[in-house]
């Protein structure tokens, strides 16, 4: 890894000493004089019509301040990022167990939870469509208007029918992927605090703060500018916070009693009301001909999207977007479709549906490469994409060798020394490898504002300003190492602006890998204008040439001198009666091709992934006991924050693979606490983890480094479940690979009177 100048010099990203120590203020820390607590009431059931909702007991609680219903929503009751279907306060029909009732704003935590305690409801239950299954029957319920359809998304190429004619070998299985908790350290919270005017100050995590606003303003029936959300730092979001969750609650409590409010959802409360990531069950039917060219590829996706519809619509088509990956494949099937139940919301997670279609697509190709008896490395890379090839939905995308650079990378690792057998004869090692790859920005036929804003401000800070938050992803470290390295100046001399509708210019959201880029591309924009307009103020003022001057340490110097500036930063901003300032605007590419499908991206990363694993025959667990990441995303900006990412995401994936399932029995949360849901911890990351940096891009490739928040997620699921069946013989169609899970396979499969023999 080439690295950054600037963290070669030992330098920490700026918030890491506060972090590390305790001392930063995440929203949920801070408090306000006369704050009052705030508290929801979510329904008792999945799904039930509400025949009464009765507050007045509520309201005699010592202390209770508020006690709010739909009756008390200014405008419209409703949100969501894109359809804004999910009410605020349901009015006489909960879809699931988060469904907001009602809510409280009292002087104390327990006033507040004695007053949800005496609302009552009443309800009458109905039919729990908890499954796509049920929910597509004819007879099922509708849970909306139009249907317990959300979304359709579908991509095809050639005839699939009669290209199957031709192949070789068919492999057709079903794959299953659970639902997944985020697991952010910060529950969903924030202070909500009114301000003099009938505006409010939101202080809650997000990842796109004026979207936050543009919503809020719907439900509130204020205007946009009379709401200023600050946003970060939150303690993780990974795509759980990108849609509204406590801000509505909060704002009409606030509004309603004049009183700054605070709300912090318990972990229970979070649980239930949360997104998670959506379950998908993929049927895949994949030919090749003998030689191991893939001929024909169909694919059928159905995936459960909980009760309303987030932005799940755009998971789909990620999800069919990639569902070839990064193989040439000339005729193509996808259909996919998300189906509204009464389990809890599926939503953003990190990945987009990637993780998921990526773990059968690969599995597909292990599969084949089984029955053709041909090295699943040869067979990948008889079908990869080369360097100008269309995407994988037949649209232009930025000229890239990222696939096959991933791959061969991999290929190299394959070639160290494997560990030998232990001398425990029960223990089974294997090895997988995996590749995947993942769009960036949010892709064809949606708005994605990108921009930032340089500025010298009048204490002779150079403010860099974005309008996107901090998650924890160490996108300040990004800002400051980008920022320095472009304009030459100093650590000192500038200062990050983000996360702050009121100070910052619009630059879309914190998602999609988009962040770095979304700098890189703003920063080239930015430079030169903002440059100029220095050199001439500064030219202005000493009565110098400016075609002499350059930006440095501290100030403006003149160049071929080293004996400090001609003019510090400070100087000019005090002496100085302009507004020295550029913003810049614009769109986050896109592909050109114009009836590419809806979501279809432009700029790419891949990743390639080397696992061993140790099976244990006695118990069914299995121990990834080395990870090796090949990442292909251009130039690293930021080496620990890029490790950092990569490392994180696989392990996430790897908590997927093997322990994590946020299961639902009857639309409830069997684990409403993370004491019993499996995460992983330290005793399950190997020490022997390695990320390796492909920073080359194509030649003439303009667009800079990508973003790899998601990267390291993918191909690390198919990895695990290939070096499974390496040290086992079995293909594990369903996740999480638990103990219980691999001991039936291998009962089923007779293994236990083979597995005994070894002892």
């Amino acid at each position: 890894m080439k690295g950054n100048i600037q963290e070669k010099e030992k330098r920490i990203r700026p918030d890491g000493v506060e972090k590390v120590t305790g001392k930063i203020k995440y929203l949920t820390d801070l408090s306000f004089p006369n704050m009052l607590v705030g508290k929801v009431l979510r329904s008792e059931y999945p799904h039930a019509k509400i025949l009464s909702i009765n507050t007045e007991k509520a309201k005699q609680i010592p202390g209770v301040h508020a006690v709010i219903t739909h009756e008390d929503i200014p405008a419209m009751n409703g949100f969501g990022l894109v359809t804004p279907d999910q009410p605020v306060f349901c009015v006489d029909r909960v879809r699931y167990i988060g469904d907001a009732i009602a809510a409280v704003a009292a002087e104390s935590l327990e006033s507040a939870e004695e007053a949800l305690r005496c609302i009552e409801v009443k309800y009458e239950p109905l039919e729990v469509l908890d499954s796509p299954e049920k929910a597509l029957h004819p007879d099922a319920i509708k849970l909306h208007p139009q249907g317990n359809i959300c979304h359709k998304a579908s991509y095809k190429k050639g005839n699939v029918e009669e290209a199957f004619k031709q192949c070789t070998y068919i492999i057709e299985e079903t794959y299953e992927l659970p639902r997944q908790m985020h697991g952010f350290i910060e529950t969903e919270g924030g202070v909500f605090v009114p301000d003099e005017d009938g505006g409010i100050t939101v202080f809650a995590g997000t990842q796109h703060g004026f979207k936050d606003r543009f919503q809020l303003s719907r439900i509130l029936g204020i205007p946009e500018t009379k709401i200023r959300v600050i946003s970060s730092p939150m303690g993780g979001s990974f795509g759980g916070k990108d849609e509204l969750n406590i801000q509505p609650y909060g704002s009409l409590l606030a509004l309603k009693t004049g009183r700054p409010v605070k709300i912090h959802n318990t972990r229970v409360e979070s649980v239930r009301a949360g997104i998670k990531r959506h379950p998908m069950k993929i049927t895949m039917k994949t030919g090749v001909d003998a030689n191991g060219k893939l001929l024909a590829h169909k694919v059928n996706i159905v995936a459960d999207k909980g009760a309303y519809t987030t932005l799940g619509p755009a998971v789909l088509d990620f999800a069919v977007e990639h569902a070839a990956g990064p193989y040439m494949i000339p005729n193509i099937d996808t259909e996919g479709v998300l189906v509204f139940t009464n389990n809890g919301m599926s939503g953003e997670f990190r990945g987009f549906g990637g993780n998921q279609v990526t773990f059968a697509l690969e599995g597909q190709l292990d599969r084949l490469a089984e029955r053709l008896q041909m090295d699943p490395i040869e067979l990948r890379r008889k079908n990869l994409r080369k360097e100008t090839d269309l995407g994988p939905v037949g649209q232009m995308i930025a000229p890239t060798d990222g696939a096959s650079l991933v791959l061969e990378g991999v290929s190299k690792l394959m070639n160290t020394n494997r560990k030998q057998q232990d001398e425990q004869p029960w223990i089974f090692k294997g090895t997988g490898i995996a590749i995947g790859m993942h769009g960036g920005g949010l892709g064809k036929g949606r708005i994605d504002h990108a921009g930032g804003r340089l500025s010298l401000a009048k204490d002779g800070k150079i403010e860099i300003s974005f309008g996107f938050e901090e998650c924890g992803q160490g996108l300040v470290a990004v800002i400051e190492n980008l920022t320095i390295s472009e304009l030459g100046c100093g650590k000192d001399d500038i200062r990050i602006v983000i996360s702050d509708t009121d100070r910052v210019p619009i630059s879309g959201s914190s998602t999609a890998s988009r962040s770095t880029n979304m700098v890189w591309q703003s920063l080239k924009r930015l430079k030169e204008p903002f440059m100029k307009m220095l050199y001439e103020e500064a030219a202005e003022l000493l009565k110098l040439p400016e075609d002499e001057m350059t930006l440095g340490v501290g100030g403006i110097w003149l160049k071929g001198r080293s004996d400090g500036p001609c003019i510090t930063y400070e100087e000019m901003a005090r002496k100085s009666e302009k507004e020295l300032s550029y913003t810049t605007n614009f769109h986050f590419p896109i592909t050109p091709t114009p009836d590419a499908i809806p979501g279809a991206h432009f700029l790419y990363t891949f990743g390639g992934i080397k696992v061993d694993v140790e099976v244990n025959g006695l118990t069914g667990k299995v121990i990834v006991t080395s990870i090796d990441h090949v990442i292909s995303a251009g130039p690293v900006v930021s080496p620990n924050g890029y490790v950092g990412q990569i490392e994180g995401g696989g392990v996430m994936s790897l908590g997927y693979t093997l322990l994590e399932e946020a299961k639902m029995i009857d639309g409830k949360y069997a684990s409403e606490n993370f004491d019993t849901y499996l995460m992983p911890n330290i005793v399950d990351v190997p020490f022997d983890t390695n990320v390796y940096a492909i920073e080359e891009l194509a030649e003439g490739d303009e667009y800079g480094p990508r973003g790899v928040g998601e990267i390291g997620t993918i191909a690390i699921i198919p990895a695990i479940a290939k070096a499974v069946h390496d040290a086992t013989g079995l293909w594990i169609n369903k996740l999480p690979i638990s103990p219980e899970e691999l001991l039936n396979h291998m009962e089923q499969k007779g293994m236990i009177p083979w597995v005994l023999n070894k002892m």
